[in-house]
Formats: structure tokens, C-alpha cells, sequence
């Protein structure tokens, strides 16, 4: 068994994927904006990350713009049968590596087609409308016309299945009236639990939930609290945000990113650390507001 494989399995669209698996965000350069300092290392990380099982990779063709595709391409094409490859679109970047809202149709449409150029597919696995409310917190809105452009692409046969990023549970809905979502990915860990809900409503759907920013907003007590808590159980910060995130709900699919493959190795390791229920309780109680 593979390293990612010992998280377990769930399932993402029509695919059974292991639950550890990798986010390519970081390989692009600071910012997530133009060329990695280390283009070699980048291919690297990436074919690591496949060898140790992972086989459910998160991009964007905004991700550089274009460098992450392109990487993961350079890294692995032609896919292996078991790879799902998510991308999300609704985005672009300024000349000042802004985040510009891309959300007309055109500009949908132009993102699917930018993501199979540089991935070098016929066919995107899954495409995650990535909604443009706070980078953090999703904000309600209106989200008919976008999701049935991609809608009408899936349709087209250019997209097997769709997903949403950065939506609230009245925006889930709304897409579910519209076509299958297969997924939702959202800001979520061990202190910001705002989804709590909408986790447990989308695992009694059979449908994926995948949180991002595993260590983000964190205050320094609950950092000093995690910290504490992990050397106790022998582990990094990281390594026990992610095993918890594991036990939080099975349908929970992880996609730590990183650029270097040393990295790469502690974050999968996770996937081997299994917290009793004390340290479980631990835990959740770092993320409960004080009285």
C-alpha cells in the first residue's frame, strides 16, 4: 500500500481516489505568479507525489497563470488511468500578479480551453467554479449564468464532472439545480469551521468536500496550542492539522501543496498518523471560541 493510500479512499465524481492527495499551487513562484525558482524540483515534487499514491492533484491554469499546468504536464503526461486532475476557473492575473475576477462566459469558456491546452487534455476530469467573494470566506451571490456555461461545456464533452470553490451551502444548492457538483473546496480547518455544516450535509450526498489553507488563521495561542499538542504525539503542526482534518469526515479529501519533495514526504505522512480520541478532544477544543 502506498503512502497516500493509507488515508483511504473516497469518491470524486465517477472515481475512487486516495484521500491524500496534492495541491500544485506552490509550484509556481512567489505569489504563486510567474516561473519556480527551481523548475527541475518543481517536475520532481510532482512525479514524488505520484509515486507515493497520490493520485487526485488540485490546479489551476491561473496558478502562474499557465506554470502549474504546464509543469504538471511537463511532470506527467501522459496520465496515468487512475490520475483525477481538479482545475477551477474564474480567475485571472493582473501584470501586477493580481486576482482579477474572470466570470463572463467568454471568459469561462476561454479557462476551460486555456486548462486543456497546458494540461494537454481532450477531456477536463473535474472543473471547480472558484466563486470571487474573499479570498478567505465565501459571500452569497448569484451564480446561474456561470455554472451553466460550465454546464453547457460539460454537456459539450469538454469537462466530466463540476465542482464549486469558495461557495456558501445557498450557492451549492444552486448549482446542484443546475447540473451535478461532485465537489466543494473551501477554506476549512482545525479553527475555522464555519463549514461544519455544510461537510456533514455534503458526506450524507456521497460528495467530496476538499479544505484548503489547513494552518490559515490561525491565532498565536491556537498555533502555541497545536504546536504543543503535536510534539506530544511526535509529530510537525502540519502533520497533525491534517490527520485531524482526516478524522474530521470521511468524505474530506486533502491537497497540502508544497515544492519541495522533503516537504512533500512530511506532508504525506499524515496519512499514517492516527490521533486517539484524547488527543482528538484536544483538538476541537483549540477550535472553540472561549467564553
Amino acid at each position: 500500500m502506498t503512502v497516500s493510500a493509507r488515508a483511504g479512499t473516497f469518491q470524486l465524481g465517477d472515481r475512487i481516489v486516495n484521500r491524500m492527495g496534492y495541491g500544485a499551487m506552490q509550484l509556481a513562484g512567489p505569489g504563486v505568479f510567474g516561473p519556480p525558482r527551481d523548475r527541475n524540483e518543481a517536475v520532481a515534487v510532482v512525479r514524488a507525489a505520484v509515486e507515493a499514491g497520490v493520485n487526485h492533484i488540485d490546479t489551476s491554469d491561473f496558478y502562474g497563470p499557465h506554470i502549474t499546468n504546464q509543469i504538471l504536464k511537463e511532470a506527467l503526461h501522459p496520465y496515468g488511468d487512475d490520475l483525477v486532475i481538479v482545475t477551477k476557473v474564474g480567475a485571472v492575473r493582473g501584470e501586477d500578479a493580481s486576482w482579477l475576477p474572470a466570470q463572463s462566459p467568454a471568459e469561462l469558456v476561454q479557462a476551460v480551453h486555456d486548462n486543456l491546452r497546458n494540461l494537454g487534455l481532450d477531456r477536463l476530469d473535474v472543473v471547480n467554479l472558484r466563486l470571487m467573494g474573499d479570498i478567505f470566506a465565501p459571500s452569497e451571490g448569484a451564480l446561474d449564468e456561470q455554472f451553466s456555461t460550465l454546464a453547457r461545456l460539460q454537456r459539450e464533452g469538454l469537462i466530466a464532472h463540476l465542482g464549486l470553490s469558495n461557495a456558501t451551502p445557498a450557492q451549492v444548492a444552486q448549482a446542484q439545480a443546475i447540473a451535478p457538483v461532485v465537489c466543494a473546496q473551501n477554506h476549512y480547518n482545525l479553527v475555522h469551521r464555519s463549514d461544519d455544516g455544510l461537510i456533514d450535509a455534503l458526506a450524507a450526498q456521497g460528495i467530496a468536500y476538499v479544505p484548503f489553507f489547513p494552518l490559515g488563521g490561525f491565532s498565536p495561542i491556537q498555533s502555541d496550542a497545536l504546536s504543543a499538542i503535536a510534539a506530544e504525539v511526535g509529530a510537525s503542526a502540519m502533520q497533525v492539522a491534517l490527520a485531524w482534518l482526516l478524522a474530521r469526515s470521511p468524505n474530506l479529501l486533502l491537497i497540502p501543496g508544497t515544492s519541495g519533495r522533503g516537504h512533500l514526504r512530511d506532508n504525506l505522512a499524515a496519512a499514517e498518523l492516527h490521533l486517539p480520541t484524547t488527543i482528538l478532544a484536544q483538538l476541537d477544543g483549540i477550535g472553540k471560541p472561549r467564553p
